[in-house]
């Protein structure tokens, strides 16, 4: 028994030294990148801004579904809104650019909330297709709206774009900084809902949804909730996102493939229900795109290929089967029973 215990301990020891380590990786590169308009290329900052862009979305995502359960198709409609709301407002309210931005987030929280009320009168797969459906809705309300360009879509004007900074280095660092902001708040507001009360409801309604009932958790209003704050925030990126663009078109505002398709990708083979998964997720897109985007079609397979792949050998995904391995957590959500 002494020889077992001793065993588990030093592996306890060994673990906590891993995370440790892993920890320490991660603040040395989010250094890295804090001052990466230093270092990097103007090619580079625009490849990162993406890969942000994108890990901001995954983490929204992987909160929805991999918590709440609510698996959507049709995260797509507030990547479109957030894009159509801050042209609207940077164009007709006459509301600074960078502050459009945040405006753009909060109204397209306040749409999602009657937008909800519908998406939860459907449950299970029936929720998958309404919210896809909702998203076409929207998309076929942008492509009938004139005064943004209908269905051809519209630019930002020039001095707008302008107005930002008034040199283009000057402008792709605070673009650059807003990227790796939206990136960094995504995690770090994840992170800390996840353990706060609330995210230790979320656990509960993962783990058991009817066992979190049992306990006197409301799980439909923390379903709702989250369901709002993903949608803003996936507003907030959406408008960035068309903001870097500086022209946006229903068709690309809309992209079920774009902002959800790949998106549940990088979410299920980096690991659903953990927020390292979609950071793991995001390295492990961008690389395969890299590397096969000149495939054509063949790059599409690849992808879907893998994805299938993954989960056959270990659904929770690749964290996730590492996780549950070697008990590793560089984000820690455990809760202390005082």
């Amino acid at each position: 028994m002494a020889t077992i215990s001793h065993t588990a301990a030093r592996g306890q020891k060994a673990s906590a030294l891993t995370q440790k380590l892993m920890l320490a990786l991660v603040l040395i590169v989010t250094v890295a990148l804090a001052f990466a308009p230093m270092w990097a290329g103007r090619a580079d900052l625009r490849l990162l801004m993406e890969a942000f862009s994108f890990l901001a979305l995954a983490q929204m995502w992987n909160m929805l579904a991999g918590y709440t359960g609510l698996v959507s198709v049709g995260q797509q409609a507030f990547v479109g809104l957030g894009g159509y709301l801050f042209f609207a407002l940077a164009i007709f309210s006459g509301i600074p650019v960078l502050l459009a931005i945040p405006a753009a987030a909060i109204a397209t929280a306040l749409i999602a909330i009657p937008t909800g009320w519908v998406a939860f009168r459907l449950q299970g797969a029936y929720f998958a297709i309404g919210t896809w459906v909702i998203a076409e809705v929207f998309r076929l309300i942008a492509a009938q709206a004139s005064a943004l360009g209908g269905g051809s879509g519209i630019s930002l004007p020039v001095e707008l774009a302008k107005s930002i900074a008034a040199t283009r280095d000057g402008r792709d660092q605070v673009m650059y900084y807003i990227a790796f902001a939206i990136a960094v708040l995504s995690v770090v507001g994840v992170w800390g809902l996840l353990r706060s009360r609330w995210g230790l409801a979320l656990t509960a309604i993962r783990d058991s949804e009817n066992a979190a009932e049992s306990v006197g958790v409301n799980t439909r209003r923390a379903k709702f909730l989250i369901y709002v704050l993903t949608a803003g925030f996936t507003g907030l990126t959406g408008s960035f996102i068309f903001l870097q663009k500086l022209r946006i078109t229903p068709e690309a505002a809309f992209s079920v493939n774009e902002w959800t398709a790949f998106v549940i990708f990088i979410v299920v083979i980096g690991g659903i229900g953990t927020i390292e998964g979609p950071i793991l997720g995001v390295i492990i897109f961008f690389a395969l795109r890299q590397i096969a985007a000149d495939w054509g079609t063949w790059y599409l397979i690849m992808m879907g290929s893998i994805a299938i792949g993954v989960m056959l050998i270990d659904k929770r995904g690749i964290w996730g089967a590492l996780k549950s391995r070697y008990n590793l957590a560089i984000f820690p959500v455990g809760h202390r029973l005082d």
